[in-house]
């Protein structure tokens, strides 16, 4: 037979599921608005070329995205509150657009025609820059 002490705490894993389930709607709301400002900011349309099986395309989308819930992660584990979950979900939105636009103005100017010419080696470095952005990102959230 188990001890009350070993029984389980259904009071406190309520709370603490109220609070996950806050958070996670919170971070997927935010992933969902960092998902569309990403695509007004993209010169190409990442829908439609998704959709015509661009994989250039998807994979830059999918590493912006990686690298946009990277910091996500950290903020839920390093701040005490939604307030400042949200701050930090925001600050990490703008480091990812501004990486994306430094990259574009200064790497690669002809990103649209070779997105949208479906070359996966451009696709795949913007990926792997959203990634590297997000990780450091995370990191310094920490601090």
């Amino acid at each position: 037979m188990r001890r009350a002490s070993q029984m389980f705490d259904f009071i406190g894993f309520k709370e603490g599921a109220m609070a996950f389930l806050l958070a996670f709607a919170l971070a997927g709301l935010f992933t969902i608005a960092f998902k569309y400002v990403y695509q007004w900011v993209t010169p190409y349309n990442e829908k439609a070329l998704i959709r015509e099986g661009n994989t250039a395309a998807a994979i830059a989308l999918a590493g912006a995205l990686i690298g946009y819930v990277l910091p996500l992660a950290s903020a839920l584990s390093h701040t005490v509150s939604l307030p400042e979950f949200a701050a930090w979900a925001t600050l990490a939105g703008v480091i990812q657009i501004a990486a994306f636009t430094g990259v574009r103005l200064v790497a690669l100017p002809d990103v649209k025609a070779r997105i949208e010419n479906g070359e996966v080696s451009v696709g795949v470095y913007l990926a792997g820059i959203s990634i590297a952005v997000g990780l450091l990102n995370a990191a310094c959230m920490t601090t």
